[in-house]
């Protein structure tokens, strides 16, 4: 008898475990908006909509050297979000605040990562 009550006890503890363990990155809330220079030499806006928590993002259209980085970021999700001047979640890196103001054309970035 005092058997199967430990089993059970096993049982039930490894199930809260396993449920209290945090599953796959989740995504943020909300809109991530950045400006850049086309090819062309015309201004343009792109937007991530809910992005990927938890994993470096290159931004679409400034992910190599051979274009300007982006410029400008609005953070308009419920994450916390650092902007990296590089590709890859590389080099000099700002934060920037859930649901805050649009930041300064001075602020450069080609990748991002969003907190969970």
């Amino acid at each position: 008898m005092k058997l199967r009550s430990a089993a059970a006890a096993v049982t039930t503890a490894a199930l809260a475990l396993v449920l209290s363990l945090p599953g796959s990155a989740s995504a943020a809330t909300g809109n991530f908006h950045y400006t850049y220079t086309d090819r062309h030499g015309e201004e343009r806006h792109a937007t991530l909509h809910d992005p990927q928590a938890e994993r470096c993002i290159n931004l679409h259209h400034v992910n190599s050297d051979e274009h300007p980085p982006a410029y400008a970021p609005h953070n308009e999700t419920d994450s916390w979000v650092t902007v990296y001047v590089g590709t890859d979640c590389q080099g000099a890196h700002w934060r920037l605040k859930p649901h805050g103001k649009r930041a300064t054309d001075q602020l450069k970035l080609r990748s991002v990562r969003f907190d969970t």
